[in-house]
């Protein structure tokens, strides 16, 4: 079973559970998010999330990100970006995987399982190329004078733990999502993040590469 039959056979059977159990969690509390409230972010996770990024948020693969570990904050806003706002034509983040999952998300539930992954232990990740490596230290550590790309240490942390509510967590994250995503920046489908899909632009395929297996080592 591909990638998006997956994914709509597990929206068959949330839309199922929703229904059966009349879950208020999911599809739309309007008032303001709570404390979170990480138990029921587990059972959200597991009813929502777990066949593509794990029951503790650690995927199987790198066609879908580790959540685990990941700023909270960060998280909810690219919930909240795959889904279409008011006034707006379209999501800030366009993904036709992900906009069903995240619509059906109140605002609390979005807060919860956030909260939940981001409590969660990230399983390590490995470098797989010493000479991607070297290339991607360089572009991680000091950037790329000449194309204006700035140290990715600079706004993500030396060891790429990110700001919260600023930066993202990258470290250890897959290479092959890593990639996919400054792919994404570069060629502008994915461009909710003005900054990053400047300086993605402006990598060479191979650097992209090379900073996503440096990356997929950081711990």
């Amino acid at each position: 079973m591909n990638r998006l039959s997956r994914s709509v056979v597990v929206l068959q059977m949330l839309a199922g559970i929703v229904a059966a159990s009349g879950w208020a969690g999911l599809a739309g509390a309007a008032d303001a998010p709570a404390k979170p409230d990480l138990n029921r972010g587990q059972a959200v996770a597991a009813q929502v999330c777990a066949t593509c990024h794990g029951t503790d948020g650690n995927s199987a693969s790198g066609a879908f990100p580790k959540l685990a570990g990941q700023h909270a904050d960060y998280t909810v806003k690219q919930l909240s970006d795959f889904k279409t706002q008011p006034g707006a034509e379209q999501p800030e983040r366009k993904n036709d995987v992900m906009a069903p999952f995240a619509a059906v998300l109140s605002d609390q539930d979005t807060a919860n399982v956030a909260a939940y992954f981001a409590s969660q232990q990230q399983t390590r990740g490995f470098a797989s190329d010493n000479a991607l490596v070297a290339v991607g230290q360089q572009i991680w550590r000091g950037g790329i004078l000449e194309k204006g790309v700035p140290a990715c240490a600079g706004c993500h942390g030396p060891a790429g733990a990110g700001i919260p509510a600023q930066y993202p967590r990258l470290a250890g994250q897959w290479s092959d999502y890593t990639i996919a995503q400054l792919r994404a920046f570069a060629e502008g489908t994915r461009n909710n993040n003005v900054p990053m899909s400047q300086i993605a632009a402006r990598l060479s395929d191979h650097e992209i590469k090379a900073v996503a297996d440096y990356i997929s080592g950081l711990r």
